[in-house]
């Protein structure tokens, strides 16, 4: 079990071209922690900004009946990835990791996979 400043960090330093990582809670809307970011990523907002997202899909699921969970939601720019992954383990519902990436130097299927393998390994 990790903490959130140690998972973040994981985040930004074991995945190739990671710019940013934050945990959000999309009940509020808050980042419980971020990591990275810069002036052209302020994490707070995309933290708010993502929430939208995150219950936006969780509300059209709902609505079509889908009885299916939200694994990852993947956002393509032109020169980035964001990527948000809800989180399911030990009662952890509520929260999301968010990870933005640099398009040209990440790799998205093993960003996926080790931001998988950091939720499993967090402690909320």
């Amino acid at each position: 079990m990790v903490n959130v400043e140690t998972a973040l960090k994981e985040a930004t330093t074991t995945i190739e071209g990671a710019i940013g990582a934050a945990l959000v809670d999309y009940g509020s809307g808050m980042a419980l922690g971020t990591i990275g970011g810069g002036k052209d990523l302020d994490l707070a907002v995309a933290a708010a900004g993502n929430t939208d997202v995150v219950r936006a899909k969780v509300r059209t699921m709902e609505m079509l009946g889908l009885k299916d969970e939200i694994e990852d939601i993947l956002i393509t720019l032109g020169s980035q990835y964001h990527l948000i992954r809800l989180m399911k383990a030990r009662g952890s519902t509520g929260f999301f990791l968010y990870l933005a990436l640099d398009k040209g130097r990440a790799n998205l299927a093993m960003a996926r996979h080790q931001l998988k393998k950091i939720e499993a390994d967090l402690e909320v």
